[in-house]
């Protein structure tokens, strides 16, 4: 009686002592208070004071036009030693304001203090529009001006006298590449004026070809790609269909090997070279019916352009990780509400635009030193 039997060692046993423990353990070690239950509660790096510190990393990087243009401004005095003679002075822009627009005028100073900063002349010259086609002729053939530019519009709504104007400035001088023959070889995908020495390069609308050096600063072209496809496998809206900028810049950039959606008030075409980008030069389809709605999700960078303060690019449709950038002189993008979408963000393009006018007058002035 009474005689103290050993525990037999089974599997049972075993387990039913796993579970003694284990009460035992929760019970002594369950928290105090509500504050420690919470705390329980929590992830575990919540609880740890060097990690919740931490935020999480903001995903959208604005770039603005000045860190862009200060490269492709440093190239353009890089050259300038070997540009002209020593006594010939500084290169001279010559720049024709015949209109009051605040735009205008502003691009104006910008070029100006641009100019002036990077070893450069600028004679802004105020004239009549009556006067302006005289003043032109005479400047095309002053040896002592290197490039023109004219600031558009001069008679608002009347495009063709723009245009003849444009037509006025001489293929040698046209800085902002708008004469026909410019036009015709951007279209048509031809880089040089004197083909096949290829020695004079053909001059590129200076906003379009802005927006393009953005890109390359983006890193959006692949430079693994051959020259002239390195664009290929992406695809770009583009809000503005303008003869100035906004078809120019789907030429060009369709060219390069993107697929391009060109939007206007009118509807949505689409600039290609095709399957493969087989063929030399971009082609335009009609996409009837197609609106905002249709390219926007499709699109890896969307680039706005409309000159109006009412019109702002719907951002529910902007697919996650765009680039997005802003041409327009009003903000087409909700700047907050696009940082929560956009990778990439450059909410302006002006200051690269008139490094991009200094290029061209450098390529201008290189142009003019090759021997016919």
């Amino acid at each position: 009686m009474g005689v103290l039997r050993k525990t037999q060692n089974t599997p049972a046993n075993r387990f039913f002592f796993f579970l003694h423990r284990l009460s035992i353990t929760t019970t002594t070690t369950r928290p105090k208070t509500l504050a420690a239950v919470q705390q329980q509660q929590r992830p575990f790096w919540q609880n740890d004071p060097t990690m919740a510190s931490q935020e999480a990393p903001k995903t959208c990087k604005v770039i603005l036009a000045d860190t862009i243009a200060k490269k492709l401004l440093a190239e353009v005095r890089d050259s300038l030693p070997g540009l002209k003679g020593a006594d010939a002075g500084k290169p001279t822009l010559a720049a024709f304001l015949a209109n009051d627009d605040p735009a205008a005028v502003q691009y104006a100073e910008w070029s100006k203090k641009t100019c002036e900063e990077n070893g450069f002349a600028f004679d802004l010259r105020r004239v009549d529009k009556e006067d302006l086609e005289e003043a032109i002729i005479t400047a095309n053939n002053d040896a002592a001006v290197d490039g023109i530019i004219v600031y558009y519009p001069i008679w608002p709504g009347n495009h063709q006298q723009d245009k003849y104007i444009q037509e006025t400035v001489s293929l040698a001088k046209d800085v902002e590449g708008l004469c026909h023959t410019h036009l015709f070889n951007m279209y048509h995908n031809v880089r040089f004026l004197d083909p096949p020495a290829n020695q004079k390069k053909s001059i590129l609308p200076c906003t379009p070809l802005a927006i393009v050096k953005a890109l390359e600063h983006l890193q959006i072209y692949n430079p693994i790609l051959a020259y002239g496809n390195r664009l290929f496998g992406k695809t770009i809206t583009v809000i503005n269909r303008s003869e100035v900028n906004g078809r120019p810049l789907a030429a060009l950039l369709a060219n390069d090997g993107a697929t391009v959606y060109s939007v206007d008030i009118t509807g949505v075409q689409l600039f290609t070279r095709g399957s493969g980008i087989r063929a030399l030069r971009h082609q335009v389809h009609e996409k009837e019916g197609w609106g905002l709605k249709d390219v926007l999700p499709l699109s890896d960078v969307v680039i706005g352009g409309v000159p109006v303060e009412s019109f702002k690019v719907p951002i529910e449709l902007v697919r996650d990780g765009a680039v997005c950038i802003n041409f327009s002189s009003f903000r087409n993008f909700d700047g907050p509400a696009v940082k929560e979408k956009a990778s990439i963000y450059v909410p302006s393009i002006g200051k690269v635009t008139i490094a991009v006018l200094l290029r061209n007058l450098v390529r201008l002035i290189a142009n003019q030193a090759v021997k016919s």
